[in-house]
């Protein structure tokens, strides 16, 4: 049956066993070939078919992921796909390919009738890649769920703004991880045979949130739904206009094992819903509706074109008029409803006054004007000159004449858009809008190409197209920020209030409550004045450039540049690179740790014609010659010809503005990610709940007021002032309390927070992910010395201290000569920089190193062809004392001699992270040959060397450096005699690095951190998982996991190695076996252990869950994420402690994996190559310096993970503290709507002053002086809450509201059967007077003074101390509120003062019946107490059970527990 378009489901089918009898070769042919008929639903019709994304990164392959993942405010989660969609890392075969989800867009033109076999055609990007393996086409599967209000997004957001826009209702849907597409293309694969007949276990009606649900010992189950139908075949094109395309493995994603145990068939993982809001179909003609995915923020956006309609924009206006600003308002808040009204769905080109409605994929709704600008210049100067899917012409709209001429090519006027400050323009020729940005210049076909200057009429079309080289942050008028800030629907109540109470006759109040309010508002004004000050500062950077124009240098300001100017970095001044630019000649080192974290130096080569044609057709840079703008510069210098003339370092303009890679990371402080936290979600719902108790309320008093008579507007207003008081004003503000404190604490201890709702989050956390060297070691290494080859046997040597030591032996290959040149250290102002291993290797050797500058530069000729040119001598080193390198001698060949000379670097192979090595070429004094020198892993030296260069003992003394925590470096060389300069520059690194000789072994120290032995011990004793996530040597990793106890000395542990094939073989096979006795072994599906060897005195069924771990290595856990079973996948995650050797990439895909198990992640680094994985976990503590801030939520200028035990317990208390002023909220509103109730029942209510006397005297002080209560010393072993629904919480808040209202309700008959008891007179407002209600009477006295009580008892109820946090007697602010309220309070109802008795309105109440009313309160706080500290888990317990016998029968599963199910099976 031929695909339908459109269509986001399949029919639902039988299952039957269609695979019987075929091979599992057949099986993924046959899938591999379904997958070519499904379309991606990223690619649009109009697309490019290169690889690589906008941000291929500096330097290494973390950089992508680091640029994409940069926020300053917030991030929310990045989470790995679902975990049937399998990925393989493609690192070793194409360090600079990556696949964009999708150049331009998704288009929906339903309109126009679609050609069987169109999807087909349309899968350009789905064949196989250079190892055969086909690729599939990466979707993003998302769901449809109702529509929500959408999200308030900026970076100015806090917790206020909770009545604000709410999070999206949750979806399974699952965004591609950061590795999806970095620089390292990943690609989905089928788990393995034992996953083929998966069953779609999807259900739409679960919630997912951002973070794990729910408390430990769980509360929080929901219904696993049932399968729901899904009439595919019915839904035509046109209907399906807002649907996804089927998913590329839709229809195969669980395993028979999650069908039976539906603990395993959903994500665990609570996320943020990431799909689009539903709309009606779009109108017929030409495209108004555009799916695009911007790839450097991997967000998803729809645009919508509108325009206006001017009869239903008046009656807009005059209903708002009418309706005193409430529609506007709403309009605002809503902007969906002002569309419908006003506006319609327009084609972009067709537009007139028109406009985009933008919807991002959290729901964030942007309108956006279309702007039209004349632009009378070529197409190609804006948009490719070739589409990337030539159309039909039922599937081309005929480009309109006012705004382009088909004949000569040449725009008239352009549709433009700037949308988070990425500009779009609409081609006239498809009528869709395309990302300027990623146009290239199609005459850059080489570097000479490319360094022809721009003339004056192309620098101004350019600049009118990319507009000017800044980042400037626009700053809103102090006006503008008053009326967003005013509008916001918490501020609107507020007003509404304050109007209300005024109307009501509280002045006093009402004053007081508008007072601070705008103390808040003025506050929050200035804050944001100062945060926009403080970025425009940080963003803006404007220098003096020299620009070529018209064949000479001219100086002119940074802001002027436009991509193509040709600049000279030589003799311009700046500090940090103004734009990002390619280097067309010339050195450059520069600091890139704004991107990375990472302070290590960075050099940068000339770029080459491949560079050029990979950034004009793949989109792509190189990374090596690519300086990024914001990045710092460490040293520029320019060139020297053969004949000794200097040329000047050349810079090529290649992106500008907030195009460029430093625009990218203010863009994303700029517009965060939302974050979704159970919590946060829970309070605004219960605040909905405790609306509809008010309106209960109202419901009963209004018959009562009704009943006894009175006029219409009073009642309107007392009904109206009852919300006021169920729904506090205050409620939104009391909730950040406890966060506001636990920053405060947190930046005295040297730890900083640019994320305030992380703080909450850390309250939750229960798996603990650590980097190794930097994290829990010393940052630096150093050497414990160097183990060569014996000279007289086929053994190392003795372990060598000194490198005097060191023999040189017979051979030109020397383990010496390697040790001085093997590295890639610059010298800038006398001093060695490089990577730090590199400088103590260096260091030991006692060396001096000069760069050869003075060396100029030759050609690289191919067939008498120069192709290109590069430095004669890169570095040179020498002995301390010897004469200087001489350029002859790097020239000569071997007919002839050199002068006395030391060694020169001819050419240098980079450190790859997939090659886990480097290598250099270097020319030896007086010799006719040259050596070639390299370093790496051991592990990879089997790979390059010969085998009978290693000594016998190579396996033995490498186990016992690496299982004793010591790091190893192994080193080979050999020597090629004859090699002259040119041959060396052609020979391919393949070539350089094989056959070579194992010279030795280089063993550094590194030492563990004080701090880190008892922070983990800490860790542990609170149950608290422990991970490492290291680039070492898993033998190292153990060591020093086991040395700092994050694994116990005793556990035994097992690595997997393949058995058959290897890491690119998806049938290989793995064997799990104990690293201290290879014979005791794993089973390699469920990685329990089998039975143990004779030897071992203890029996399988004897190994307990927590006797034994695993450590695996980065191959391995890339294959196991493609090929494995998933129920192996999972175990192994949960039962790993150790990934080692794992690239920068894989460490953020760790990290995600652990989150789509139901874990809350916490990572902590030094910002270098872990800062993908720091911006992926939920919390990411960064332990660097300055800069590296922006690479986490959390740094610490104290480089030790004891931080990690602070920030968790500051997490918890505040988690705890917002509950706890929730809870005491909560209660106060219900104790005073239970008050205020009782008293409209004979048309009384309580008085302005008493009613001042509660929120200002008792409530606010209560509230803020509770979050103050300090953390508890220890990390308790289980983690708090965060649901405002579990069993629990609820039992706690319903059984506390039932017995302050039987207090009142006692208060209230008792005091009307006492004989002193006078009725109040009737007092009914009449028509046209004031609406206020007596408040002199024996009820309203009696009611205040028990509520009185009430409210300070509630807050020491909920005043949680341990385990969480410290008892409410060390918080001396709240014990000294408390104190001070209690004693007025008992003299205000045993002998109240005449003057406060007339102000509070209170009657004269007999001396006996206030000893009642005493003793009455005493026996609430008695009832209160013991029912808070034994009845609410009694409570719960039957809730809890009752809940049991209802749901026996049925299929049920803890929601956000998969990694307990998963660690429940391996028990």
């Amino acid at each position: 049956m031929a695909p339908i378009p459109g269509s986001s489901s399949n029919a639902e089918e039988p299952d039957y066993d269609y695979t019987e009898g075929a091979s599992a070769l057949d099986i993924d042919q046959a899938l591999n070939n379904s997958r070519l008929t499904r379309r991606d639903s990223q690619y649009s019709l109009y697309n490019d078919n290169g690889d690589g994304s906008m941000f291929s990164g500096p330097g290494h392959t973390v950089n992508p992921s680091s640029v994409s993942r940069m926020s300053h405010v917030e991030l929310g989660r990045r989470s790995s796909d679902n975990w049937m969609s399998r990925r393989r890392s493609m690192d070793s075969r194409k360090p600079y390919r990556n696949r964009r989800d999708s150049r331009d867009s998704q288009v929906s033109r339903q309109s126009i009738e679609r050609p069987d076999g169109y999807e087909e055609a349309g899968d350009f990007d789905s064949q196989g890649d250079e190892d055969g393996i086909s690729s599939t086409s990466k979707t993003k599967s998302q769901r449809k769920s109702p529509p929500s209000p959408p999200l308030r997004a900026s970076v100015f957001e806090n917790i206020a703004h909770l009545f604000g826009r709410s999070a999206a209702e949750p979806s399974h849907s699952r965004r591609p991880s950061i590795s999806q597409r970095s620089s390292t293309s990943r690609r989905s694969s089928r788990s393995d045979l034992a996953s083929e007949h998966a069953l779609d276990t999807e259900d739409d009606d679960e919630e997912r949130w951002g973070y794990s649900s729910g408390e430990e010992d769980s509360d929080n189950e929901s219904q696993y739904p049932a399968p729901v139908n899904r009439d595919s075949v019915s839904i035509t094109a046109s209907m399906a206009y807002d649907s996804e395309p089927p998913s590329p493995i839709e229809g195969h994603q669980s395993l028979p094992l999650l069908d039976i145990d539906p603990v395993f068939g959903r994500e665990a993982r609570i996320e943020m819903d990431t799909s689009f809001t539903l709309l009606s179909p779009p109108p017929p003609g030409l495209p108004s509706r555009q799916t695009i995915y911007i790839a450097d923020e991997d967000s998803t956006v729809r645009f919508v074109g509108y325009e206006t309609v001017p009869l239903h924009v008046w009656l807009w206006r005059l209903c708002s008029l009418l309706s005193f600003g409430i529609l506007s308002l709403l309009g605002h808040w809503f902007p969906r409803l002002w569309l419908r009204w006003a506006a319609r769905e327009k084609a972009f080109i067709q537009t007139r006054n028109g406009f985009l409605v933008v919807e991002s994929s959290y729901k964030a709704i942007s309108v956006l004007p279309i702007q039209t600008i004349a632009y009378p210049y070529h197409i190609s100067t804006v948009f490719s000159t070739v589409l990337p899917i030539p159309g039909t012409e039922a599937e081309t709209p005929e480009p309109s004449a006012n705004h382009y001429a088909i004949e000569d090519d040449m725009l008239k006027r352009l549709l433009i858009t700037d949308y988070r400050h990425t500009r779009f323009a609409v081609d006239p020729r498809t009528g869709l809008f395309h990302m300027i940005r990623e146009w290239r210049d199609t005459n850059w076909t080489d570097t000479t190409s490319a360094q022809r200057p721009l003339s004056e009429e192309m620098k101004e079309q350019r600049k009118l197209i990319f507009g000017r080289n800044e980042i400037d942050i626009e700053g809103k008028s102090t006006t503008s920020l008053l009326v967003d800030e005013v509008i916001h629907p918490f501020y609107v109540f507020q007003i509404a209030s304050i109007v209300l109470w005024s109307l009501d006759d509280y002045y006093y109040y009402a004053f007081c409550i508008g007072l601070i309010s705008a103390i808040s508002i003025v506050t929050t004004l200035i804050e944001t004045k100062k945060t926009v000050a403080r970025m425009r500062e940080m963003s803006r950077l404007i220098c003096t450039m020299d620009v070529l124009k018209d064949g000479s240098w001219v100086a002119q300001d940074s802001s002027n540049l436009v991509p193509g100017d040709i600049i000279n970095l030589s003799t311009s001044h700046f500090s940090t690179i103004p734009a990002d630019l390619f280097l067309l000649s010339g050195d450059a080192i520069v600091n890139e740790s704004m991107l990375t974290g990472e302070s290590v130096p960075v050099s940068k080569a000339p770029m080459k014609d491949d560079d050029i044609l990979k950034w004009r057709d793949d989109k792509t840079e190189n990374p090596k010659s690519f300086l990024y703008g914001g990045t710092r510069v460490v040293r520029i210098r320019g060139t020297y010809t053969a004949q000794g003339q200097g040329r000047p370092a050349l810079g090529l303009v290649a992106r500008t503005g907030f195009n460029t890679t430093k625009g990218a990371l203010i863009r994303s402080m700029l517009f965060p990610k939302p974050i979704g936290f159970k919590f946060y979600r829970d309070s605004v719902r219960f605040i909905g709940v405790l609306a509809g108790i008010a309106g209960l309320g109202f419901c009963f008093s209004a018959v009562e007021f009704v009943r006894i008579g009175l006029p219409w507007q009073t009642i309107l207003v007392r009904a109206l002032d009852l919300i006021t008081v169920v729904v506090p004003p205050a409620l939104p503000a009391t909730l950040s309390i406890g966060t506001s404190f636990a920053i405060g604490r947190l930046r005295k201890l040297g730890i900083y927070c640019i994320s305030p709702s992380r703080i909450n989050v850390a309250g939750k956390i229960n798996v603990c992910c650590f980097d190794k060297t930097g994290t829990l070691t010393e940052d630096g290494l150093d050497i414990l010395g160097i183990r060569s080859l014996d000279r007289t046997e086929h053994r190392f040597g003795e372990l060598l201290e000194d490198v005097h030591d060191l023999p040189l032996g017979k051979d030109k290959a020397t383990f010496l000569h390697a040790l001085a040149t093997c590295h890639s250290l610059k010298m800038v102002d006398k001093e060695v920089i490089g990577d730090p291993l590199d400088v103590k290797m260096f260091g030991f050797t006692r060396w001096t190193l000069e760069e050869g500058r003075v060396a100029g530069t030759g050609n690289i000729k191919a067939k008498g062809t120069v192709v290109d040119q590069a430095a004669l001598v890169q570095t040179v080193v020498r002995p301390p004392g010897s004469a200087q390198f001489r350029l002859e001698d790097a020239l000569k060949g071997a007919s002839k001699h050199a002068h006395f000379l030391e060694l020169g670097v001819i050419r240098e192979f980079d450190f790859v992270s997939s090659l886990r090595r480097m290598s250099v070429i270097v020319k030896r004094l007086k010799s006719t040959s040259m050596e070639i020198y390299v370093k790496g892993a051991p592990e990879v030296m089997a790979e390059i060397c010969e085998k009978s260069s290693f000594p016998q003992d190579y396996d033995d003394l490498l186990s016992y450096y690496t299982k004793r925590g010591y790091r190893v470096i192994a080193v080979a060389g050999k020597s090629i005699e004859g090699l002259s300069w040119l041959k060396a520059q052609r020979m391919k690194r393949e070539q350089a690095e094989s056959r070579l000789k194992f010279l030795g072994l280089v063993i550094f120290e590194n030492r563990l951190k004080p701090g880190t032995a008892p922070a983990i011990q800490a860790l542990r004793n609170a149950h608290l998982a422990c991970r490492m996530i290291t680039g070492d040597n898993p033998l190292t990793a153990v060591s020093v996991a086991r040395e700092c106890n994050l694994i116990n000395q005793a556990a035994h542990v097992f690595s997997p190695s393949f058995s058959r094939g290897n890491a690119t073989t998806p049938h290989s096979k793995l064997s799990w076996s104990s690293m201290d006795d290879t014979l005791w072994q794993l089973d390699s599906y469920s990685l329990k252990p089998t039975s143990p060897p004779p030897h071992h005195a203890v029996e399988s069924d004897e190994i307990n869950y927590q006797d034994y771990s695993l450590v695996i290595t980065g191959d391995v856990f890339r294959w196991m994420l493609n090929y494995a079973p998933l129920e192996t996948v999972q175990r192994m995650l949960v039962k790993t402690q150790i990934f080692a050797r794992m690239s920068p990439d894989e460490k953020n895909e760790v990290v995600e994996r652990l989150q789509s198990l139901g874990y809350t992640v916490l990572m902590c680094g030094d910002g270098a190559n872990d800062c993908a994985a720091l911006k992926a976990a939920d919390v990411g503590i960064s332990l660097s310096e300055a800069e590296a801030s922006v690479a986490a939520p959390f740094t610490t200028s104290t480089p030790d993970i004891g931080c990690v035990l602070e920030v968790i317990k500051e997490g918890r208390c505040a988690l705890v503290t917002s509950f706890s002023c929730f809870k005491y909220m909560a209660l106060y509103s219900m104790i005073q709507f239970t008050s205020v109730t009782l008293l409209y029942s004979f048309a009384s209510s309580l008085g302005d002053f008493q009613f001042l006397y509660i929120d200002l005297f008792i409530i606010i002080p209560i509230a803020v002086t509770m979050g103050r209560t300090l953390p508890y010393s220890h990390i308790y072993a289980k983690r708090p809450t965060a649901s405002l629904v579990s069993k629990k919480v609820l039992s706690s808040i319903i059984g506390q509201i039932i017995i302050t209202s039987a207090v009142q309700f006692w208060a209230y008959f008792w005091v009307r059967r006492q004989i002193w008891y006078t009725s109040p007179p009737p007092n009914i407002p009449t028509k046209g007077g004031d609406n206020k209600l007596e408040s002199t009477n024996y009820e309203n006295t009696v009611l205040f003074l028990v509520s009185c009580f009430q409210y300070i008892l509630v807050a020491a109820v909920f005043s949680i101390g341990p385990p969480y946090r410290k008892s409410m007697w060390t918080n001396g602010w709240l014990m000294f509120c408390m104190a001070l309220l209690l004693g007025f309070n008992i003299l205000v109802l045993l002998a109240p003062p005449q003057v406060v008795a007339s102000f509070l309105t209170l009657m004269n109440l007999p001396l006996g019946a206030r000893y009642v009313l005493l003793l009455a309160t005493a026996i609430n706080v008695v009832v209160s107490m013991g029912f808070e500290a034994w009845g609410t888990s009694g409570v719960s317990m039957v809730i809890g059970g009752v809940m049991s016998w209802w749901d026996r029968g049925r299929r049920r599963v803890r929601d956000g527990k998969t990694y307990k199910a998963v660690e429940g099976g391996m028990r």
